[in-house]
């Protein structure tokens, strides 16, 4: 087990486990703080460490609350930080704002990819990271260079549909980021299945993701491996209805003057809004069916060889 910085706070169950050679599952908490609807955030966020443990690993829970930065939360906890009024979005730039403002904040991808491997975490389970918006606005989500630059395994449902994904699959290409397939040869369009772009590898069988990880981190590159997950067959979004949608939403958004870190919660939620629920029941399968599979990876590369 790495010594555990200062500035980190790990729950004793994870400690625990980590000490052991267990497998551990980080999970991000944007998802809960900005991403879901009450009381829809607070309930996955409980049963996807449910799921987690279910799989054979831990869960781990990365956020900010009161200003510390935590590791693995109990269940009061999660629920005062889905019910949090005015959480932060804690990317890696926000994490000393808000450690100094003592404040409550959901990790993105990026923050959680770098608490969770300053800690020894080999794996998290997110639903959709972030990359490079749509048009000609320059935009890259923090999450693509952390991505570049932190060793570990990330089980994801490919980026956000409101994202520009050939750009995205290109930058994590230019940032040395493998890109696998869960049993699949395209990158899935989130809560969409397809999206037309091949992803270099399709991984059907757990150690292969274990061995492409290993086989990757032994040669000393640092940056992640990301494993994409095409979102369940009985639940995604085709792709005809989210583009429309999204293209609607993002007019809305622009009439709105909506920019920047608020953008994305905000087209998500116009987005759930013009296709019925469908992409938010879609999101919630994935989110599911992530950390399963996230715990298979863990526990494959726990696994002594």
């Amino acid at each position: 087990m790495k010594p555990t910085p200062e500035w980190l706070t790990i729950d004793d169950e994870v400690v625990e486990a980590l000490r052991d050679g267990q497998a551990v599952v980080a999970l991000e908490s944007t998802v809960i703080t900005h991403g879901l609807p009450r009381p829809v955030n607070f309930e996955l966020a409980c049963e996807m460490e449910a799921i987690v443990r279910q799989g054979g690993a831990v869960p781990a829970t990365v956020a900010v609350t009161e200003g510390r930065v935590r590791l693995g939360l109990k269940r009061a906890e999660l629920e005062r930080l889905a019910l949090s009024a005015e959480p932060m979005k804690v990317s890696r730039r926000e994490l000393a704002v808000t450690i100094a403002q003592a404040a409550d904040g959901g990790t993105t991808v990026a923050a959680t990819a770098y608490v969770a491997q300053q800690a020894g975490v080999q794996v998290f389970a997110t639903g959709g990271i972030g990359g490079v918006h749509r048009g000609d606005s320059g935009d890259v989500s923090a999450d693509l260079p952390a991505l570049a630059e932190t060793p570990i395994g990330v089980v994801c449902s490919g980026a956000k549909a409101i994202l520009d994904l050939p750009k995205t699959l290109e930058w994590l290409e230019t940032g040395g980021v493998p890109v696998l397939g869960w049993k699949s040869d395209e990158l899935p369009a989130f809560v969409s299945r397809s999206s037309g772009l091949r992803v270099p590898l399709r991984v059907d069988e757990i150690e292969t993701a274990a061995a492409v990880a290993r086989a990757h981190w032994a040669l000393g590159l640092q940056s992640a491996v990301l494993l994409t997950v095409p979102c369940p067959a009985e639940a995604a979004v085709p792709v005809e209805l989210m583009e429309d949608a999204l293209q609607t939403a993002e007019r809305r958004a622009k009439a709105d003057n909506i920019s920047g870190g608020a953008l994305t919660p905000y087209l998500l939620s116009a987005v759930s809004e013009l296709t019925s629920g469908a992409s938010l029941e879609a999101n919630l399968a994935l989110l599911r069916n992530n950390a399963r599979l996230a715990a298979a990876w863990a526990a494959a590369l726990s696994t002594p060889r």
